[in-house]
């Protein structure tokens, strides 16, 4: 079917987002997209086989989604839908030591310009892949990706290691090594082992004094409490003898007492003379 004289027409979501018509074998503007004014061009090699095709120039990342294209010619009319991926090789990474880490080095990878959003992918000589510490990406004004990722190595026999980015569209990456010299990792301290058992020792002794205070203090504050006791049996004693010797004061008074001539305790009495 010869589509040179039929109506062709692409558009986003809506006719009204007129990506490119073509209509009396001339290209029509009036409807078209102000973004895609331009940049786009009939593709006319197959028009005569009943294929046609757009040329999208100077893509942008908006560029990117889902597209209908028709064609029409009197009462014919069909249409299908397509989607159209945009996708960038952005920098080469570039990877650098960023200093020591705990027990390790910090290792940053840094690219740009990617989209979409690209994979990060840290990995030995021997091709084996190491868990990145962070992974970082954000857009630009342009919509495209910057990627920062960070790596601690802890092995220092690892040497090299390498960055590499992948685009997951079109299955393609760039990469950078970076080699590690041994110096760069923290060396172990022969006081650390030392200094735990000592530790460690201190606590135990820590330990024992608590213990030890503990049991002082408790057996202090027994003896406290017998004497606190003993105090009160002796003043319960002292108050019982009081009480005594005022009961026995109580019962003497009024009675006679030896060696008086009829003298009565607190009074005097005379009897008749004979």
């Amino acid at each position: 079917m010869n589509a040179e004289n039929m109506e062709l027409g692409w558009f986003r979501t809506t006719l009204s987002q007129a990506v490119f018509i073509y209509w009396n074998q001339q290209e029509q503007t009036e409807e078209q997209m102000d973004e895609y004014r331009g940049r786009t061009s009939l593709v006319r090699d197959f028009l005569l086989e009943g294929q046609a095709s757009v040329h999208i120039h100077k893509v942008q990342v908006s560029d990117n989604g889902m597209y209908t294209c028709f064609f029409r010619h009197g009462g014919f009319y069909e249409e299908a839908d397509l989607e159209v991926k945009v996708a960038g090789m952005g920098s080469d990474p570039q990877v650098h030591i960023e200093g020591p880490e705990e027990d390790g080095v910090r290792v940053v990878c840094k690219a740009s310009g990617w989209f979409p959003k690209p994979q990060v992918q840290w990995r030995d000589l021997s091709g084996k892949k190491f868990p990145a510490l962070s992974e970082a990406h954000t857009q630009d004004t342009e919509e495209l990706f910057s990627v920062e990722a960070t790596l601690v190595v802890r092995d220092s026999s690892v040497g090299n290691v390498t960055c590499s980015v992948l685009n997951p569209v079109l299955d393609q990456e760039k990469a950078m090594a970076i080699y590690i010299p041994e110096p760069f990792f923290p060396q172990a301290s022969p006081w650390k082992p030392a200094f735990a058992v000592i530790l460690t020792m201190l606590g135990l002794l820590l330990l024992g004094a608590c213990c030890f205070i503990r049991k002082a203090h408790s057996r202090r504050m027994q003896v406290r409490q017998e004497k606190d006791h003993l105090w009160r049996l002796k003043e319960e004693e002292q108050q019982a003898k009081e009480e005594v010797l005022k009961t026995i004061g109580k019962t003497t008074k009024g009675k006679c007492k030896p060696g008086g001539e009829g003298q009565l305790t607190g009074a005097r009495v005379w009897g008749p003379a004979l």
